[in-house]
């Protein structure tokens, strides 16, 4: 596995951990639509939780979160649509990003909560 895959993959399970620490229940871990993948499924407060991870090494070029682009947030818009869907789920959804920088063996977690809401463009 490449080097950058070992960090995200790291990234995520910190994540997850995270999350699990703060109460949130998770139902999905890199769950797949055609080519959309949400990195994490989770309930918390009667919120289904769509959380996009983002891991870097560094925040020397710019923080982790900020490569959530417009198109990244489409991708997981259309995939959580269809989760919800699959599963006949009536909860309200949030979408969360939870930006890593690992460091020296340590990881600094930035939790963003609604990170980004569905536009009627989507």
């Amino acid at each position: 596995m490449a080097e950058h895959n070992q960090l995200g993959a790291a990234g995520e399970k910190a994540a997850e951990n995270f999350l699990k620490e703060k109460g949130y229940e998770i139902m999905a871990t890199n769950w797949r639509y055609g080519s959309d993948e949400i990195d994490i499924i989770a309930r918390h407060n009667k919120f289904l939780v769509i959380v996009e991870v983002k891991t870097r090494s560094t925040n020397a070029f710019g923080e982790p979160e900020l490569a959530v682009t417009k198109q990244k947030q489409k991708f997981l818009i259309r995939a959580a649509q269809n989760y919800i869907q699959q599963k006949n789920i009536n909860e309200e959804c949030r979408f969360d990003v939870i930006s890593i920088i690992a460091k020296n063996g340590k990881n600094i977690i930035h939790h963003i909560e609604d990170a980004f809401y569905p536009g009627i463009s989507y």
